[in-house]
């Protein structure tokens, strides 16, 4: 009868096969607190409400919008279509609002447990920054509310006409451990009453308002990021620009459609005096550009359409 090998480790195998299994558990419980306590903020403190917002260096002037597949130059989703995204819900007290009449619009960011967010980085001099416009594109406001202590947002708004408004809040919230999160959420407001939508004005790359002469050049494509330089002329010339809310210029685009929002910012310093921004279309269609300046002590705003084929 042939020998029988039996299946049973010998105690001297189960020992080492015991230390090798401890070694290795212990290595993977490092690196998963490792990963745990990477980002906390050093010396125990919690981050400030003001902490500014900064890109990576050498990352170029961006949308605040999400980027399919991490490069800017592959595809933006437009942000502000829906309530709630990224863990994150925009709750407002109340979203029907008499015509021609200034009230006050107050609203919460809540997370995904559904308490209200009191933590947020200060991005371009401001902690929140809400943009508020009829659906046909007209009416654009660009309002920066103040937050009590229990996270509630709030400010003077005064829809001029009757009609559907969106409101988008663009923020970026400060988590326990220091990340930041940008997140811009989207809510219709209501005015009721006769409502007469205006049409789309056509397609230009020049506009007067306040007296200055707006233009622009560059040509926007989909899927890939292109400049966008704006030139602003007085009488005299060249308009004193001065930094408003930290740039010499915001822009804000809108989808005419779904009025999915791209809020684009431009590079830090004027470009031989004029403000040139980077800009990446999601898909063919016709934008509506609102493009907010200061030039002695006041702001204006430009208005746009771009139609891209």
């Amino acid at each position: 009868m042939p020998d029988q090998v039996s299946a049973a480790p010998d105690r001297s195998t189960l020992r080492l096969a015991l230390v090798v299994g401890g070694l290795v558990l212990a290595v993977l419980l490092g690196f998963g607190l490792g990963r745990m306590n990477a980002g906390t903020t050093t010396g125990g403190g919690a981050p400030s409400l003001a902490a500014e917002h900064t890109d990576p260096p050498g990352t170029a002037p961006h949308n605040h919008g999400s980027v399919v597949g991490g490069d800017q130059g592959v595809a933006v989703e437009p942000g502000g279509l829906s309530v709630s995204a990224a863990g994150y819900t925009l709750a407002p007290v109340a979203t029907e609002f008499p015509a021609g009449r200034a009230e006050q619009f107050r609203f919460q960011v809540r997370d995904a447990q559904r308490r209200p967010v009191t933590r947020f980085a200060v991005v371009h001099d401001k902690p929140m920054h809400l943009i508020v416009v009829r659906r046909d594109l007209t009416g654009y406001q660009h309002l920066h509310p103040s937050m009590a202590s229990d996270g509630t947002w709030s400010v003077p708004l005064t829809l001029d006409g009757a009609g559907v408004w969106r409101a988008y809040a663009d923020f970026t919230v400060v988590a326990d451990n220091g990340a930041q999160t940008a997140v811009t959420l989207g809510v219709d407001l209501a005015a009721p009453g006769g409502y007469q939508p205006r049409p789309l004005p056509g397609a230009a790359t020049s506009t007067t308002v306040g007296g200055f002469t707006v233009g622009y050049q560059g040509r926007a494509q989909v899927g890939a990021t292109v400049p966008l330089t704006f030139r602003i002329d007085g009488a005299a010339g060249a308009a004193p620009l001065e930094r408003y809310l930290g740039a010499y210029g915001h822009l804000v685009a809108l989808r005419a459609g779904d009025l999915g929002y791209l809020h684009v910012h431009p590079e830090p310093e004027l470009v031989d005096g004029q403000v040139r921004f980077w800009l990446t279309i999601p898909g063919p269609g016709s934008y509506r550009l609102f493009l907010d300046f200061q030039t002695n002590a006041q702001v204006h705003t430009a208005e746009f359409t771009l139609t891209v084929p």
